[in-house]
């Protein structure tokens, strides 16, 4: 992680939260003022921390989930920060250059940042990549095939660090954004076979395909297989089984 970020780490721990929400302080050595990226739930210990890197010029969101934004009006009360930013692009104090990529797919309005100081940069993802483990589509807001080619085109950012919104700091974008689009083209091989095999409803599916997974999740893993259906009827609307979009497309970096 470079110098010139700090990670807060909310307190809320739990089977979507993994560690707690990360929110992300950006200064530059030479800035006097600080940036925000997701200033999290409304928990005030948390966000008091938060507003001690004060001054701050800017707050950003990654997507409208409570766990990253339910806490922006109080923060607002506490630093006097004005709503977040809406440009695509702009130079934070100090120098950091920031670049906002819609990322839709977990969520319709789910934004990725990727920034820049001197020869170094980072993304930071929300919840469109993770930490750990792998992130959710969250249906019917999300849609699988907006997320499959958000991870394309973050693929082909090459190794920049991805600073999720919860989990530790990974080392290259293209390495994990690659591993979820294999991992995504599984699991809709595995939804396909298990309609075929009878399973009518999203959660009978789940009962296949998510069978080694903790039940206090199946109802995120509902959404995503509800996602992967809706997926799977617009694209291979006869059940024939040929879609199956490539690891990266011919799309324009971001």
């Amino acid at each position: 992680m470079p110098a010139w970020v700090r990670l807060v780490r909310a307190p809320n721990p739990g089977p979507m939260t993994l560690d707690g929400t990360n929110t992300w302080v950006i200064r530059a050595p030479e800035a006097t003022e600080s940036l925000v990226i997701d200033p999290g739930p409304l928990i005030e210990e948390h966000l008091e921390t938060v507003a001690g890197h004060a001054p701050i010029s800017t707050v950003l969101a990654t997507h409208s989930h409570p766990d990253h934004v339910e806490g922006l009006p109080r923060f607002q009360e506490l630093t006097g920060v004005p709503d977040p930013e809406r440009s695509a692009e702009f130079t934070a104090a100090g120098g950091v250059r920031i670049r906002a990529l819609p990322t839709p797919g977990h969520t319709a309005d789910s934004v990725s940042f990727l920034a820049e100081y001197e020869d170094e940069r980072v993304i930071f993802t929300g919840d469109t990549i993770l930490g750990r483990g792998t992130t959710v589509v969250a249906y019917p807001d999300g849609n699988l095939g907006d997320y499959l080619d958000t991870l394309r085109r973050l693929a082909l950012l090459g190794p920049v660090p991805v600073l999720p919104g919860h989990g530790p700091v990974l080392p290259s974008c293209v390495a994990v954004a690659t591993y979820y689009l294999e991992h995504r083209l599984e699991r809709l091989a595995q939804v396909r076979s298990a309609r075929e095999a009878g399973a009518e409803t999203a959660m009978e599916v789940v009962e296949r395909v998510y069978a080694d997974v903790d039940r206090s999740v199946w109802w995120a893993a509902e959404q995503s297989v509800k996602a992967q259906i809706a997926y799977l009827d617009a694209t291979d609307p006869a059940g024939t089984g040929r879609e199956s979009p490539p690891l990266i497309s011919p799309l324009d970096p971001p």
